[in-house]
């Protein structure tokens, strides 16, 4: 019976406000008590974490993702998506009569990841959806740049929306990032086959002659970029030699005349 409505708005319930101590009061939160009224407490409000400054995804691609009121934002795209949950909920939005939230697991062990993605290649199948496979496995094995491009790759196929810089090969090595180092820290082959295979591809194929392949063209792609790199700069291959130390250059084996079989050598006399 107290205070009266505010225009057309229900009075909040009040919120208990957090004691004012510099432990758990932090400076957003300052701000804000220091532009409301004294007698107004803060509301406590659900909403998304912020998204990473840097997603690699357009901005309209970020907005479709924050509209459909996932279950939480994705922080860490390669992460995220690789077991598939968020994209199960993505597709449940649009079909939710083939696809439970309640059949899929939020994990992140690869016997969860196979799961959810073989249920999802099953409604893909039923659906008759074609995403591109590449971008399925490059989102499973954590690769850099999969999962944004299976999200924008999603984003079109759900709204006929155009990306303009959705790539048209699919490329997840590390060999745009090798570029951009000096030569004197870009990787070596050992280096370049373990940034380039992951230890999940590994153990979902066991076919040791298929890994060697894989192996065999990381290492024809590495010996490759180095060639081009000796072609573009042979001044960092090639070392110049400075002026040699004294050393011997001739060897005098005299041939002793003295037959007889008693007398001593000689001892060879040596030129520099």
């Amino acid at each position: 019976d107290g205070a009266p409505w505010q225009g057309s708005r229900c009075p909040a319930q009040p919120v208990e406000r957090w004691p004012q101590t510099q432990s758990n009061v932090g400076p957003a939160q300052s701000f804000a008590q220091a532009l409301l009224p004294a007698s107004q407490p803060l509301r406590a409000s659900m909403s998304y974490s912020h998204p990473p400054r840097r997603t690699g995804l357009p901005r309209a691609v970020l907005r479709w993702l924050q509209s459909l009121d996932l279950s939480f934002f994705p922080g860490n795209f390669r992460r995220d998506f690789s077991n598939g949950y968020l994209i199960a909920e993505i597709f449940s939005w649009y079909y939710p009569g083939d696809i439970h939230s309640h059949s899929y697991e939020n994990g992140a062990s690869l016997a969860t990841k196979l799961s959810n993605w073989s249920q999802l290649g099953q409604f893909f199948s039923k659906r008759n959806l074609k995403p591109v496979q590449e971008l399925i496995d490059g989102t499973i094995h954590c690769k850099p740049g999969a999962a944004e491009m299976l999200v924008q790759d999603i984003y079109s196929m759900l709204t006929n929306g155009r990306i303009k810089n959705i790539q048209d090969e699919v490329d997840f090595t590390d060999h745009y990032y090798q570029e951009q180092l000096p030569m004197v820290a870009r990787s070596t082959a050992s280096k370049a086959i373990k940034n380039n295979i992951k230890l999940t591809e590994i153990m979902i194929e066991p076919n040791i002659n298929k890994n060697r392949q894989k192996v065999n063209a990381i290492i024809n792609m590495h010996m490759q970029q180095r060639l081009v790199e000796r072609q573009e700069n042979p001044s960092e291959w090639f070392f110049k030699l400075g002026t040699p130390a004294p050393c011997l250059v001739e060897l005098d084996m005299p041939v002793c005349s003295n037959t007889d079989p008693g007398s001593e050598p000689r001892a060879p006399k040596l030129q520099t």
